[in-house]
């Protein structure tokens, strides 16, 4: 019995870690799999914060390694790069309270993922990064919690 529920908690935070699913996929998993609420926003929140640290500092060097030895991701990452500053205007605008919003809002390619990577293009140090990618993403566990556990 604690085996499957340590499994539980430990599906609802590796999956609010993944890139593009993160809090906004965990907190209605965690609902599924029948967790109670508080769990499932400590759950999905830790796991979400997890990879930011690593993605702002080592994101930009792993980045710039490859460019470097596999001409091709060139392309991919000049792509990257223009579809994350189209989504990057309110962080252009509003700095770090856009990074906030640009984390705290649960629409698809938003997140902590995306703000991190924002976060490098626009050269913002890592604590001020750290700091608005984390409250971002205790917003958006409020806000998917609330409306996955009681709307």
């Amino acid at each position: 019995m604690i085996l499957e529920e340590l499994y539980r908690y430990l599906v609802v935070f590796i999956t609010a870690a993944l890139p593009v699913v993160e809090l906004r996929g965990a907190i209605p998993l965690a609902r599924t799999l029948g967790l109670e609420p508080p769990i499932s926003f400590i759950l999905a929140v830790g796991g979400n914060i997890l990879p930011v640290a690593p993605l702002l500092l080592l994101l930009e060097p792993v980045r710039n390694y490859l460019e470097k030895e596999i001409t091709f991701l060139q392309r991919f990452f000049a792509w990257l790069d223009n579809r994350t500053h189209k989504r990057s205007r309110n962080v252009e605008k509003y700095g770090m309270i856009g990074l906030v919003l640009l984390t705290a809002i649960p629409l698809p390619t938003t997140g902590a993922w995306t703000a991190s990577l924002v976060a490098i293009m626009f050269k913002i140090s890592f604590w001020p990064s750290f700091s608005a990618i984390c409250a971002g993403v205790v917003i958006a566990g409020v806000v998917v919690t609330t409306v996955t556990f009681w709307w």
